[in-house]
């Protein structure tokens, strides 16, 4: 089952108290304060971990809860801290504070991490407060409260190009024939209720991560039809291929195309950026192949590349998955190269 939202409660451990002790030594006044302070807690960690794809493992668990320090002894003996709390994550997981909204991280790459809840400190013991006019103190601190926090986590797949387009355009057909994946495949509309990967090897061995994500209907970006379950996954994809259907009788494609860019550049104006390759579907149709020429010219005229081809027999897909690997290369060049992702580890503030 594939699950992109959850909510989950994270405790960082409390701090261990402070220690009242003195030793028991002659001619030193009490024995002498050696109260050891407490142990600072655990802290909560979130981890970027590309071994999952989904965040189902969160609907069984919602609570996460980090050691708490030891507490201090005598002698001066402190207390041990608390083991911090690693919660793995799916790579392309949006972590937000499910009060405010907030953005707290967005873990994109495999081992970015984030110290989602900070440990509380640990207290000090009285031997921390020995001066020499207070040679006998009996002051010592409680440990502190380690954060706690209510946490929205959104999974957003990461993915080198996306399929757009209506329901029951053909994406699902075309994922299948090109790579190994194999979605649901139906003559009724939204079929795929949930996002499917594959991965497109070409013959020169470049290979890439192409995603069949659900159809969108005119108001998705406010929710309308699977709304935002698809929007979403959509936002992190580097290329986009837009498949229009051809063989619907009675229908003007030209307009559905423009209604689906709709949807996407009100939901996200910067996808409007994104690269985006037109692909008009079921050629093996006559009705649909009558309609070929006068679409890609329309749409050329506006500065897109077009593709005819057909999912069902394969006519045509080999050029246009040769043009997403072309366009992807591009884009990466473009891209700006970023640090070690396991040296980070945001700050998420005390």
């Amino acid at each position: 089952m594939f699950i992109d939202r959850a909510i989950i409660n994270v405790k960082a451990g409390d701090g261990g108290n402070g220690s009242l002790s003195f030793r028991r030594e002659k001619f030193v006044p009490k024995g002498g304060p050696d109260g050891g302070d407490g142990g600072h807690g655990g802290d909560v960690v979130l981890v970027a971990d590309q071994s999952l794809s989904t965040l189902l493992d969160f609907q069984h668990r919602q609570h996460f809860r980090a050691q708490s320090g030891s507490h201090g002894e005598g002698s001066k003996r402190h207390g041990k801290r608390g083991g911090t709390l690693v919660v793995p994550v799916p790579v392309g997981t949006v972590v937000k504070d499910a009060t405010t909204g907030e953005v707290m991280a967005d873990l994109a790459q495999h081992g970015q991490k984030i110290v989602i809840a900070r440990g509380g400190r640990g207290g000090r013991g009285n031997a921390r407060f020995a001066t020499p006019t207070r040679r006998a103190p009996r002051i010592v601190e409680p440990g502190g409260p380690g954060q706690e926090r209510r946490l929205e986590l959104e999974l957003k797949l990461i993915a080198d190009v996306g399929l757009v387009g209506f329901p029951n355009a053909g994406k699902s057909t075309l994922l299948s024939r090109v790579s190994a994946a194999r979605p649901k495949i139906a003559d009724y509309p939204f079929t795929t209720t949930e996002p499917h990967l594959g991965v497109v090897v070409l013959p020169d061995g470049r290979s890439f991560v192409l995603a069949d994500l659900p159809g969108l209907i005119e108001g998705a970006h406010h929710g309308a039809g699977l709304g935002h379950a698809f929007l979403r996954h959509i936002s992190r994809t580097r290329v986009l291929i837009h498949l229009v259907d051809l063989s619907v009788p009675d229908r003007d494609s030209r307009t559905d195309f423009e209604a689906v860019n709709s949807e996407l550049w009100q939901y996200d104006p910067a996808l409007k950026e994104r690269p985006m390759l037109v692909a008009l579907n079921k050629i093996d149709v006559p009705e649909a192949r009558a309609k070929v020429q006068d679409l890609s010219a329309a749409l050329g005229a506006q500065g897109y590349r077009v593709f005819a081809i057909s999912g069902a027999t394969g006519e045509g897909v080999d050029a246009l998955m040769k043009a997403a690997a072309q366009v992807l290369d591009e884009t990466r060049s473009r891209e700006p190269v970023l640090a070690d992702p396991g040296s980070r580890a945001p700050d998420a503030g005390s």
